[in-house]
């Protein structure tokens, strides 16, 4: 077999390059919330599997947790029952809730698991239901339509938000050498199970884990200014500029809030990072480039 010489190098300069960050981050928690094109696209689930392998394998402590809503839209379709939104957020009865969790837990959950054991990790699945990880409460939702005279709280059934975090079982698995992998769904006092924002189950567990970083992958570039340019790294002071201006607006919003307060809660950084680009995760924490934009405490 003939060497090629000059593709050899070109791969130990790489791996040379990313020996500083490796050491720099050896023993980290790095939390990943993972969703967008990264969930439907073969070849990217299968780029963030290994990327995610990798990071175990040189000493770092991935956690992820995932979304699904396409996935339930498309089972909630196939059972004719419609997916209703207010302010995008899932309208969950009961019916809908048990869909929520056999999709989010049983589905998706699996199939993350199943695809990082494949490439050489050891994953564990869970949801917030398990080992009381995610304790939850209802959601009081307030609408503020232009028609009404005055804001009107909404009931939007078994949406929840994070009431507090027990991390004795991922605390666990870290530790056993595995990789946690979680689905946002809690469990209100009542015994009742609660569908969850997975951007902001993410940014909780990264404060309580202490993580040194927390990445939200999404169907963008990152954080784009007024002329459409990314912006490389933002601080609070920024995002209410560019809130202030209409940059950031919509599903970009709940993102970059949940970045600020995980980073005020004392995560090191919070990157908000394109999953659209293979190996997204593997050049955020090991190259000094990025896919995406940086948010930092100041």
């Amino acid at each position: 077999m003939t060497l090629d010489v000059t593709s050899a190098m070109n791969i130990a300069q790489v791996l040379t390059e990313a020996l500083p960050y490796i050491q720099r981050f050896s023993g980290k928690t790095i939390v990943i919330k993972y969703g967008g094109n990264a969930m439907v696209d073969d070849a990217l689930k299968n780029s963030f599997a290994r990327d995610v392998v990798l990071m175990k394998l040189v000493g770092m402590n991935p956690v992820v947790v995932h979304g699904g809503g396409p996935q339930i839209g498309a089972l909630l379709k196939k059972l004719g029952k419609e997916s209703r939104f207010v302010e995008g957020m899932r309208v969950t009865d009961s019916e809908t809730m048990d869909v929520v969790e056999m999709v989010l837990g049983g589905q998706v959950n699996k199939e993350i698991v199943s695809l990082i054991n494949q490439h050489g990790g050891s994953a564990v699945g869970l949801t917030g239901k398990d080992g009381d990880l995610i304790h939850a409460r209802k959601l009081q939702f307030t609408g503020n339509a232009p028609e009404m005279t005055a804001s009107e709280i909404i009931d939007i059934g078994h949406v929840g938000e994070v009431a507090s975090i027990n991390t004795a079982v991922v605390d666990m698995l870290v530790s056993g050498n595995f990789i946690p992998v979680i689905a946002p769904i809690g469990v209100g006092e009542d015994g009742q199970s609660y569908n969850i924002n997975a951007d902001l189950v993410a940014g909780k567990i990264a404060e309580v884990l202490e993580a040194e970083k927390l990445m939200l992958l999404t169907n963008t570039a990152g954080v784009l200014d007024k002329d459409e340019k990314i912006v490389s790294g933002i601080t609070k002071k920024d995002v209410e500029r560019l809130i202030a201006d209409g940059s950031i607006y919509g599903g970009m919003l709940p993102k970059i809030r949940c970045a600020l307060e995980a980073v005020q809660g004392g995560v090191n950084t919070a990157h908000i990072i394109d999953g659209r680009v293979a190996h997204a995760v593997l050049l955020e924490v090991l190259t000094n480039q990025g896919v995406g934009t940086l948010i930092r405490r100041s």
